[in-house]
């Protein structure tokens, strides 16, 4: 059976560490620029080139992720950081951007380059262009199924999550981060608009409220080896989650790949870390995907409220709690940090047991009897190692015959070997050098990255060996190794860019003769017309007429030039840029490839979220409103496949001037 990579995420450098500690076969992280989550803590430079030589010494894959849309005045940015870690040797880049993913795989031809989930590719058809282009490897969409999975025939490496938090919408085409705040999700600021609570009305009847668009989180540990067949990466989602996170889920489904049978005890660790509630998502087609209730962790039931004061809180427990660590009054919302803990006596004590009443302040003004759940486990956090304590195992093989040089080989498991010539081995005078000293003194490997599985010696009986030489031995091909595996990557090949040729007058057209192509579907081509807006990056088939609409997120003259090239008749600018920058973006993209047909999205209400299934309930192809917290409103559809919900307010016409700029109607958004 397939034995998938398991990818851990990493915020910042201590959670680094425990993704290695935990078993992690491969790590994602970001700089602290172009990554889809700007607000974890991200790596440096510095901290970069670390993580990229710890990678390398500990036998684990680094990727990084440079996963957002890249505007024109950072392309020359974004290709001096691609460089940086192409120049580092990191193992893969993860992107978003089309343009850039083109670009570089012209420049940098033996880099090897993921495209993101935020790709969005939900077709088999855009799968199987980024399999010609020389995309490595491909992180599906979290709304396939195990099916579809199945589905995909195409030789590209298929990456999945199979833990942590989910995106309401399709990654890449929500926009109402963008919409509502100007932070957009597509470039790592998402404001998480979906943890917010709504109300859905059809005309003035109020139906249903809550956190109506918040996602449980995604926990498939119970049928990972229904998948392990179809897939070489298993993702972990959390680069915004604690160390301690990192290093318990981890390890959970590390042992599930190893058919180690996990305990309800670390299953009950998990939700102490983390927990909104559990779904399998719809790589199971799990139909419970929503925890109305709570858009926050919920952490684990541990006891009960039985009396409150102004001053104190009386808990009868049913598990422990320690001091220090984090609980939540479920039905109150309210949180606290447990500074103090005392049994019925009025003694202090830092942990209170299974079944016992303890005491602790009120210090969130709690009212009511209320449920407790523990949130932060303070046990589990210090528990933690606080270096890298993996090892890799090696092979040794010592030779000492007399009157010939001792020799010293050190094996990694990448092959990856050193050698050692030592002095002139000498016949014993008194006490000659033992097997097992010999074999104690090499296999003292302290706090190197290595430790011995095996050891061979070949030598005479009655041989003398210096102790202190063997120690040199010893250290100096445990530094050789180190070197070997830092420096055990490709040679990076840099071309020049290639010439783009310029773009000739085009034949009209009028955007009314085209039919709007429905998004995400898992086949494309089937659903062509003869004249098509479509929402996939695809190689447009020989005699269809296309235009791509919105979706297909144009930021900068490269996406658009590269779309062209693979069919496109027509390309819409993306609906996050700025009437400022589309202005821009129109003039870059005429002086530097000519007369491409360029679309402006006006007078419309975009899809600010494409949810797929009837998350909300709704009958299909009726008109309801969704309204925040704000009272906006939002129109929201369900097509029968597909949630759409509306911009709450349509896009106003920009006065974009150009020879070859077009206006888009609401059927190109």
């Amino acid at each position: 059976m397939n034995k998938p990579e398991l990818l851990a995420p990493a915020g910042n450098m201590e959670s680094f560490y425990q993704a290695i500690n935990a078993g992690a076969d491969a790590i994602y992280l970001s700089g602290k620029s172009f990554g889809a989550r700007s607000y974890a803590a991200n790596f440096t430079e510095e901290e970069l080139k670390e993580a990229l030589i710890l990678g390398k010494i500990y036998g684990v894959k680094v990727y990084v992720t440079m996963n957002t849309l890249i505007k024109e005045s950072e392309v020359q940015e974004f290709l001096n950081q691609v460089e940086f870690l192409y120049q580092n040797g990191v193992d893969a880049i993860l992107m978003q951007d089309f343009g850039m993913i083109c670009l570089c795989l012209e420049k940098y031809p033996n880099l090897e380059i993921h495209a993101s989930t935020q790709f969005n590719s939900t077709s088999l058809e855009t799968i199987e262009l980024l399999y010609e282009l020389g995309v490595k490897r491909v992180v599906l969409p979290r709304e396939f199924t195990l099916e579809e999975i199945k589905a995909i025939r195409i030789p590209i490496e298929k990456e999945v999550f199979v833990h942590g938090a989910l995106c309401t919408s399709y990654s890449g085409r929500c926009y109402m981060s963008q919409m509502q705040g100007g932070r957009s999700g597509n470039r790592g600021e998402c404001a998480g608009c979906c943890r917010l609570p709504y109300k859905l009305y059809q005309g003035e009847k109020l139906l249903k409220q809550g956190y109506l668009l918040s996602m449980k989180d995604l926990n498939t540990s119970k049928k990972i080896e229904e998948l392990l067949p179809y897939v070489d990466s298993l993702k972990i989602e959390g680069r915004m989650k604690s160390p301690a996170y990192v290093y318990y889920v981890t390890s959970y489904y590390k042992k599930l790949i190893e058919k180690k049978e996990s305990s309800k005890e670390e299953q009950e660790q998990l939700k102490s870390l983390f927990y909104r509630g559990y779904t399998e998502g719809h790589l199971f087609q799990d139909q419970d995907l929503v925890n109305t209730k709570s858009p926050n962790h919920l952490g684990i039931r541990i006891g009960k409220v039985i009396e409150v004061t102004e001053e104190e809180i009386k808990i009868k427990l049913e598990e422990e709690l320690h001091q220090e660590d984090g609980i939540r009054f479920v039905e109150s919302k309210k949180g606290m940090i447990v500074n103090y803990l005392s049994d019925q006596k009025g003694n202090f004590i830092s942990k209170g047991e299974k079944g016992q009443i303890i005491s602790i302040e009120n210090k969130v003004d709690l009212k009511t009897k209320d449920q407790v759940n523990l949130t932060t486990n303070k046990k589990l956090i210090t528990s933690l190692p606080e270096e890298i304590t993996k090892r890799v195992p090696v092979r040794m093989k010592f030779s000492a015959k007399i009157n010939t040089p001792w020799s010293l080989s050190i094996i990694d498991d990448k092959n990856h070997q050193g050698d050692y010539l030592g002095t002139v081995v000498e016949e014993a005078k008194n006490a000659p050098t033992s097997t097992e000293r010999i074999k104690e003194q090499l296999e003292r490997l302290g706090n190197t990255p290595f430790v011995c599985q095996e050891i061979t010696i070949e030598k005479d009986n009655n041989i003398f060996v210096r102790i202190g030489d063997l120690n040199i031995a010893r250290r100096t091909l445990s530094e050789r190794l180190i070197g070997l595996r830092r420096n055990d990557y490709k040679e990076p090949l840099q071309k020049e860019e290639k010439q783009k040729e310029r773009i000739k007058e085009q034949e009209p057209f009028s955007l009314e003769e085209y039919v709007a192509v429905p998004k995400n579907l898992f086949r494309v081509k089937e659903a062509l017309k003869e004249k098509s807006i479509l929402q996939e990056i695809i190689k447009i088939p020989k005699g269809k007429k296309v235009i791509g609409g919105a979706s297909l997120n144009v930021y900068n003259s490269y996406t658009a030039y590269y779309l062209f090239q693979l069919g496109y008749q027509a390309i819409t600018l993306s609906i996050e840029l700025t009437q400022e920058e589309q202005q821009e973006l129109c003039q870059i993209i005429e002086q530097k490839h000519g007369e491409i047909p360029l679309l402006i999205p006006a007078e419309g209400r975009v899809d600010v979220m494409i949810i797929k299934g009837n998350l909300l309930g709704l009958e299909p192809n009726q008109i309801y409103h969704l309204k925040d917290p704000k009272n906006r409103d939002y129109p929201v559809i369900y097509d029968g496949r597909l949630t759409h919900i509306k911009a709450s307010e349509a896009l106003k016409k920009n006065n974009i001037i150009g020879k070859n700029v077009f206006y888009a109607t609401e059927k190109v958004l």
